[in-house]
């Protein structure tokens, strides 16, 4: 009881206040504030530690990615028994997808807690769920795997896991368009270029032909996003075709 007071004296009053924050995302005690403080350590930064090695969240995303995967997986496994294998990897796809998990590091404000030497208005999108791959990291690393699944499950699976809901998600509307050109026999191309303009951060554009007429338009920080937001603006002005 000595040992833990003295290691609570230790803690700065701003380490203090992220261990309650902390802990009050995850849902239990925080033992390595180390790992937490990791997990939201931008590149821009160049931490290193005593050893050299980078000292940001980017590992620690790589390894909440694969355990959140697993949880998932293993949830659905669970959950649908009748699931085939693909349409349980679509199902796990649509749950771990970019934009989902972008809206969880968004509705539990992650991005407070980011450290950077880069100013927050010029983070993409995919921020937000980085930072979350690498607190479910930061989770594992700390409490092991039971605990980690309990995390997920009270952040992820219960608020947000609506299979019904899920099944009629589309997570990428390039994909959905590029396979009903194929079926119809429909030439499909995305001219992409850059379009940067007045803007201080690099934009791109893209025009989206189907047989050699432009359909729909975007633009966006990234080609992929680009397509993307023309690919869904396209699907909308055909979705009557496209659904028959």
């Amino acid at each position: 009881m000595g040992l833990f007071k003295k290691i609570i004296k230790s803690r700065s009053k701003q380490d203090e206040i992220f261990f309650g924050e902390i802990q009050k995302i995850i849902g239990f005690r925080p033992s390595k504030l180390r790992n937490y403080k990791k997990a939201f350590t931008h590149s821009s930064i160049k931490k290193t530690t005593s050893t050299g090695k980078p000292l940001n969240y980017e590992r620690l995303e790589y390894l909440g990615d694969a355990i959140l995967s697993a949880v998932i997986a293993y949830y659905l496994f669970k959950k649908i028994p009748l699931g085939t294998e693909g349409y349980l990897t679509q199902m796990r796809s649509k749950i771990v997808s970019r934009e989902h998990l972008n809206e969880i590091g968004r509705d539990l404000d992650l991005i407070r807690f980011v450290i950077s030497n880069v100013p927050e208005q010029n983070f993409g999108d995919n921020i937000h769920g980085n930072i979350f791959e690498a607190l479910v990291g930061a989770v594992f690393l700390d409490k092991g795997y039971r605990y980690c699944e309990r995390f997920i499950y009270r952040v992820v699976i219960e608020p947000y896991v609506d299979i019904e809901r899920l099944e009629g998600k589309i997570t990428s509307y390039k994909s959905l368009l590029i396979e009903w050109c194929q079926k119809q026999k429909k030439k499909i191309k995305y001219d992409v270029y850059e379009d940067t303009g007045n803007d201080s951060l690099k934009h791109f554009s893209v025009k989206l032909y189907i047989d050699e007429v432009v359909i729909s338009k975007g633009r966006a920080t990234s080609k992929k996003k680009a397509e993307e937001i023309a690919s869904k603006r396209s699907y909308y002005k055909l979705q009557d075709k496209i659904s028959m």
